[in-house]
């Protein structure tokens, strides 16, 4: 059964029934593929990613960062001896770019790991998403870039969601009437279990243009 993770962004540690869960769902730990957000540089090595499964004593054997500094069939090779796969947060279109160029997308899918995304590597498991100024990305016109598309929504995570709900609401509107769209911001997770969604902390549905706030599940 294949187990997904869609995180926000954590400003301490895994909340301790959040870290019982991954504790729970990661057995395997022989090693741990980290996806680089910001893979030109070198220093940004997915530390405080690291330090939260470190803090609910998740450890690996073996901890691999995929970057430009690892070669293409070296960074797939990674991937598909993976126990778990942590997409790291950050840059989420220096990230699309490097999952793009390195093909790595197949790899992910297949994988039997367990997939984890923070913040921008949450963003890049999903469907598809939207790159809006809006959201605070560099850009002049909105478009909609794929990610991998480990299951069929979309994710906005670790925005100010709470007071920015009907900007949002309106910006993800055409989006929502093809596919829902999981929107989170601090302290959260979405877990995709075989064919069940569990929500934990404060998660909202948009969906065919109406947003509401999810009951918590986990």
């Amino acid at each position: 059964m294949k187990t997904h993770y869609y995180l926000g962004w954590f400003n301490n540690f895994f909340p301790e029934n959040l870290g019982r869960l991954l504790q729970e769902d990661i057995t395997d730990r022989k090693s741990i593929a980290m996806i680089s957000s910001n893979p030109s540089i070198h220093e940004d090595d997915g530390a405080t990613e690291r330090s939260w499964l470190d803090q609910a004593g998740i450890m690996f054997d073996e901890y691999h960062l995929i970057n430009y500094r690892v070669q293409k069939e070296e960074a797939q090779r990674k991937i598909q001896n993976a126990s778990v796969i942590f997409l790291l947060g950050g840059n989420i279109l220096e990230q699309n770019g490097l999952l793009m160029e390195y093909e790595l997308s197949d790899s992910i899918k297949e994988s039997s790991a367990v997939v984890m995304g923070a913040s921008a590597g949450a963003i890049n498991m999903s469907a598809k998403w939207l790159c809006s100024k809006t959201f605070g990305y560099g850009v002049e016109k909105s478009s909609v870039y794929n990610g991998i598309g480990l299951d069929n929504f979309s994710v906005l995570s670790h925005f100010d969601l709470e007071n920015n709900i009907a900007l949002v609401q309106s910006e993800l509107s055409p989006l929502s009437e093809e596919i829902n769209i999981y929107a989170s911001n601090k302290d959260c997770a979405v877990r995709v279990k075989g064919d069940k969604i569990d929500v934990f902390g404060t998660v909202f549905l948009i969906s065919h243009s109406k947003i509401r706030k999810l009951d918590e599940t986990l």
